[in-house]
């Protein structure tokens, strides 16, 4: 009789992770017909000066330039600037292969994204279809599905949060009676101890940590391309947060099946699957 697979999840930052830079960087505030750099500069002096959540910031200005400039923000039109997002090497056939190699070791994994990019944006990109459920910022719109309001901001504190949404099995933001309800560790869908969490820096310390500190794995990963100051600074960034004890491995961001980051994850796969066995000897 065929055994039946046990599930892990991997849960993914996006920016800096997945793919390089800030996802709206790359259609979004071009068409806006403003500087990258000038904006995110923007950003942070509002949150300054109105002791703001910089995410919540962000998202406001990005309506009140796109205002200023008459252009609408539609729900499609964040799905259209998803649809040209560049990604980094092998992202795109990492899924299917990692996935076989799960499944070669009786594993079945559930992939997730937890980010401070917007929800939207990641429905046009090629592999949203990937993933189990993206826990993202996002807007509430009017009827014409124009953004009108935040209704969700994910930052670095918050990516907690939906950790412990995976580790209860609640695939929604809403339902905090749900996240805050005790729930016995043996019950819970997800153990933590099978989560990888993988993300490119300062801004998912909370999250790696919180993964290591109950036994789950987390790997650091940065922009292969470090010839740059910025890729440079990344990389050194990523290798402290190991040093740290903040996170558990460090990789480039290169998802191609032989890479540093592919064998890494393979291993953590291994590691799972070997503990998973040995539980059964304690029955």
């Amino acid at each position: 009789m065929a055994r039946k697979l046990q599930r892990i999840a991997i849960a993914y930052d996006f920016d800096g992770t997945l793919a390089p830079g800030n996802m709206q960087q790359h259609s979004f505030i071009p068409k806006l017909g403003i500087d990258s750099g000038e904006f995110w500069k923007e950003v942070k002096t509002i949150a300054r000066e109105n002791d703001m959540n910089e995410i919540l910031a962000y998202m406001h200005h990005m309506l009140k330039r796109a205002k200023e400039k008459d252009i609408q923000i539609t729900k499609k039109a964040f799905i259209d600037h998803g649809k040209g997002m560049p990604l980094f090497t092998g992202v795109e056939e990492y899924f299917k292969k990692i996935n076989d190699y799960a499944r070669s070791k009786g594993l079945v994994i559930e992939h997730y994204i937890i980010s401070s990019g917007l929800r939207d944006i990641l429905k046009g990109t090629t592999i949203y279809k990937e993933f189990k459920v993206v826990f993202a910022s996002a807007y509430k719109y009017d009827v014409n599905e124009v953004a009108e309001w935040p209704a969700l901001a994910i930052d670095y504190t918050n990516k907690t949060q939906f950790l412990f949404r995976i580790n209860k099995g609640i695939m929604n933001a809403w339902d905090n009676e749900s996240i805050n309800k005790f729930m016995p560790e043996d019950e819970r869908p997800m153990p933590f101890n099978r989560m990888i969490y993988i993300g490119d820096g300062e801004t998912d310390i909370p999250a790696m940590k919180m993964i290591n500190f109950q036994g789950g794995k987390s790997i650091a990963v940065y922009n292969p391309n470090t010839k740059s100051r910025a890729g440079q600074k990344a990389k050194n960034i990523t290798k402290e947060l190991v040093s740290q004890g903040r996170a558990n491995y460090v990789a480039p961001a290169d998802y191609s099946e032989g890479s540093t980051l592919f064998k890494i994850i393979q291993l953590c796969i291994d590691s799972i699957a070997a503990e998973i066995e040995l539980q059964n000897y304690k029955k």
